[in-house]
């Protein structure tokens, strides 16, 4: 079934980007084995939670309907232990993909993106002004406007703080950094230097000097997060919670969700079975519908939990986790009322 659901993905990837691909140079081996083998690891991944609730609903459904799971409960097999594979089986796809989640998708993941920013993204923009990064403890850069484009951008400031007083400020027209030579290029600078009482102001029309600033900094593409393994993401979010980004909590429900959505494996598997063992009248078309109404309530309380953790200050572990809760209340009640 999953591997039904990605060949699907690649087909609708394919007709979506076939004129990027031949327009570009990238050989077969570069679209075979670059993209598209780790764009199906990464959906594969991502979808297998719900992929797995439909076939469990599915083979259940068939079971039920034949009437061989009332024949095995007849013959005295009790309810858990009809269960009991259904139990280890999802509990392995739970430890396999919190095994995926964190390291193996991550670096298909990165190949993937270098594959896509090579040939078929466009350019970095970045929309958002008045930009401010704590590089490190005290210093502080500021940009009005950036460029990832032209690493580099308009009205750059830069500010070092000691014991809560101002030790130097440079304000410039434009800064902008030379990868060739790992410095930065600043036009027009007004240096301020504050040492005791005394202030020392000099003007530069052309500095070239070295910052330890990096472009990086100021203009990420969302995507990169997701070619983060677990020790490099922390860092990630721990440099950017420091430096004063507003997309940390972005980050931060990335992070819980590659451990929170595989226990949706076991929640869902559990719910799956206990509908589908019973025999209905509406045969397996019934319990197929049902998981698909089931599957995109999960979803949507899933979104609605996200966008609160954005924009609301919801704590990124309870977004992530509020839908397996729900759910997980949901499966035990199914649970204690399903056919024994």
């Amino acid at each position: 079934m999953i591997g039904a659901f990605v060949i699907i993905s690649v087909v609708f990837d394919v007709s979506q980007n076939i004129d990027n691909i031949l327009k570009s140079k990238a050989t077969a081996v570069e679209i075979i084995f670059n993209y598209y083998l780790n764009f199906c690891i990464y959906f594969g991944n991502l979808l297998s939670a719900f992929i797995i609730f439909l076939t469990v609903i599915w083979f259940t459904s068939k079971m039920a309907q034949r009437t061989e799971v009332i024949a095995m409960l007849s013959s005295g097999v009790s309810y858990n232990r009809f269960v009991r594979p259904y139990v280890i089986t999802s509990g392995a796809m739970v430890i396999i993909s919190l095994v995926m989640g964190h390291f193996i998708v991550p670096f298909a993941n990165k190949k993937k993106f270098e594959f896509e920013v090579k040939y078929l993204k466009e350019e970095l923009t970045i929309q958002d002004v008045n930009i401010h990064r704590e590089i490190e403890p005290g210093l502080i850069a500021y940009f009005q406007r950036y460029s990832p484009a032209n690493k580099g951008g308009s009205l750059f400031s830069l500010e070092r703080w000691e014991n809560g007083k101002l030790q130097f400020k440079m304000v410039a027209s434009s800064a902008n950094y030379v990868p060739d030579s790992a410095h930065w290029t600043i036009v027009n600078a007004q240096v301020r230097e504050y040492l005791d009482s005394s202030e020392h102001i000099y003007f530069k029309a052309r500095l070239d000097t070295v910052l330890p600033i990096k472009p990086e900094s100021f203009g990420l593409r969302d995507e990169i997060v997701q070619t983060m393994n677990w020790n490099e993401l922390n860092n990630f979010i721990e440099n950017q919670r420091r430096s004063g980004s507003s997309q940390v909590a972005k980050y931060e429900l990335e992070r819980e969700n590659r451990t929170a959505s595989p226990f949706g494996i076991f929640i869902l598997t559990m719910i799956g079975v206990s509908i589908a063992s019973r025999k209905s009248r509406g045969g397996i078309g019934a319990h197929l519908a049902l998981a698909v109404i089931i599957g995109f309530i999960f979803v949507f309380i899933s979104k609605i939990t996200a966008v609160s953790a954005m924009n609301v200050g919801v704590p990124a572990v309870l977004a992530v986790w509020i839908p397996n809760i729900l759910f997980g209340t949901l499966a035990l009640w199914l649970f204690s009322k399903a056919q024994k």
